[in-house]
């Protein structure tokens, strides 16, 4: 079984259900023994970085996925649940993140309107990465942000440009992170969770 991690932060039952339509047999728990004993994990989550890490060490969770992570298991972050996954973040002050990816995640200063908020096309940076099987060059996804993930482009699976590169898709191992919503993304984010599906089979 999956898991998908409840922090109390994340948008769980779409989540599940973007899962359970491709096949990926999924639950919703904090449950630590579950966690342990979960095929992969993840991480979903909206809102603010500052609270989520709050809630996930306050939880126990934060040093349990670093645990699991080095035990290779497949770990996937979502939106907010991306974020998390770096070193530090910069929403209302510094916040360390989990930090299974190095870098920071910043705000989006730009010459457009932020939060990033609609559908945008992905350029790919590495074109052969499994994540990316069923989808195209160019394919729109569903976007609600106000920070962005900086870091060593050799992370970078897929992008969107929006006054700066967005990490779209980023890849360190078995670590995974998608910034836009695969759940809110049509039939272009039920490919890549499908994709996903034969990555942690």
């Amino acid at each position: 079984m999956n898991v998908i991690i409840d922090y109390g932060r994340g948008n769980l039952k779409s989540v599940l259900n973007s899962f359970d339509r491709v096949g990926i047999e999924a639950t919703v728990s904090n449950d630590i023994n579950k966690i342990k004993d979960a095929k992969s994990l993840i991480i979903p989550g909206v809102g603010a970085f500052t609270a989520a890490m709050e809630a996930l060490n306050s939880m126990g969770l934060t040093e349990v996925i670093k645990k699991e992570c080095r035990k290779g298991k497949n770990i996937i972050g979502i939106c907010l649940g991306m974020q998390l996954l770096y070193q530090r973040g910069y929403e209302f002050g510094e916040t360390q993140g989990i930090g299974l990816i190095e870098g920071d995640i910043k705000f989006m200063d730009i010459p457009f309107k932020v939060p990033h908020m609609g559908w945008n096309n992905l350029k790919f940076n590495k074109p052969n990465e499994p994540i990316l099987k069923y989808i195209n060059e160019d394919d729109y996804v569903y976007f609600v942000h106000s920070y962005y993930a900086s870091s060593d482009k050799s992370e970078l699976v897929a992008y969107s440009e929006y006054g700066v590169n967005v990490p779209a898709i980023v890849r360190k191992d078995n670590v995974y992170g998608i910034q836009f919503h695969p759940e809110k993304s049509g039939d272009v984010g039920e490919k890549i969770l499908k994709a996903y599906k034969e990555i942690i089979m």
